[in-house]
């Protein structure tokens, strides 16, 4: 099949790969234009971008689908189906409506639960035991369109939302695969998404790494780890802040919410409802990642110290 690939992050590659090893034309790609990065602030194309020039497939970097140019550019590349996969653009109708077997995209959500910009983030922040990934129609609502194929996996305890958005973008390159060979045998089905349990899942802001400690620490273990590797879930100690990595819930020592206890040299800290919650992971302000013993043995942090004063 003669595929057109829009995609932008790590997400993507891995599907553009699976592609490519099936014997699909990836006839081109489009991405978003090279951002700044680094202290140096050097130009860096999108992880998409790098795989497609690998391969020599043309790239394009458009501001705007929304222009009769772009959608003129993509008729005459005269695509069978264009594969979107976190792409981080809206397609207008026009274009949705090019290709004849579709626009399809890949989204890591069982849909309708999860529509939006941070699917994988917000399983984990709000403590569900599974997730997946759904391949839809596209429609021009925002992840909407009638569902084709999903995958399903369980989400581990202690899994972060780093490690769960690279086990879901293997899936997803396994079924855009599965996906495009029932759309161009005729046996694809779709099913509407229905509105029972539609959610939208928001972007993430730095504010919402901000601890509260009179939580269950259960509630801060799934804020920790959604919030992995970014924003990062965030506390304050002596008016620095305290970023928290890795952590887990550990029994309760009735010290009152954010108060320091070491057990066994082990930084743990009292949270909500009589609960505790072990900081395994963090990296103080100006310095690098450690562990929680190695940060107590650098840092005068007494029994009853308190974290989360606000910060001058």
């Amino acid at each position: 099949m003669r595929i057109l690939f829009m995609g932008t992050p790590d997400f993507a590659v891995p599907c553009l790969q699976s592609l490519l090893d099936a014997g699909h034309e990836v006839c081109a790609v489009f991405t978003q234009p090279d951002k700044p990065k680094g202290r140096g602030y050097a130009m860096t194309p999108p992880p998409v971008k790098v795989l497609a020039m690998e391969h020599d497939i043309p790239v394009y970097q458009p501001k705007t689908l929304r222009t009769p140019e772009a959608a003129q550019q993509i008729r005459e590349m005269q695509p069978d189906c264009i594969v979107v996969v976190a792409y981080g653009k809206i397609l207008p109708k026009e274009i949705l409506e090019i290709p004849p077997y579709g626009c399809i995209n890949v989204h890591a959500s069982l849909l309708p639960k999860y529509r939006g910009a941070a699917p994988i983030q917000w399983a984990v922040l709000n403590g569900d035991s599974e997730t997946g990934v759904t391949t839809m129609y596209m429609a021009e609502g925002l992840d909407t369109g009638d569902m084709l194929l999903k995958s399903r996996t369980e989400i581990g305890p202690e899994e972060t939302s780093g490690e769960l958005h690279d086990r879901l973008s293997k899936m997803g390159a396994e079924l855009i695969v599965e996906t495009l060979k029932e759309v161009e045998a005729g046996t694809a089905r779709r099913t509407p998404q229905g509105d029972a349990e539609t959610s939208y899942a928001s972007m993430l802001t730095k504010e919402l790494g901000k601890i509260d400690w009179g939580r269950p620490a259960g509630e801060l273990h799934n804020l920790v780890r959604g919030l992995s590797p970014w924003p990062v879930a965030e506390t304050v100690y002596n008016k620095k802040r305290l970023k928290i990595h890795r952590a887990k819930v550990v029994p309760g020592f009735g010290g009152a919410p954010g108060e320091v206890a070491r057990r066994k040299d082990c930084f743990v800290v009292a949270c909500g409802d009589n609960t505790a919650l072990e900081l395994e992971t963090v990296q103080y302000e100006g310095g690098k990642r450690m562990g929680g013993k190695e940060f107590l043995c650098g840092h005068r942090l007494d029994q009853g110290a308190v974290l989360g004063e606000a910060k001058e």
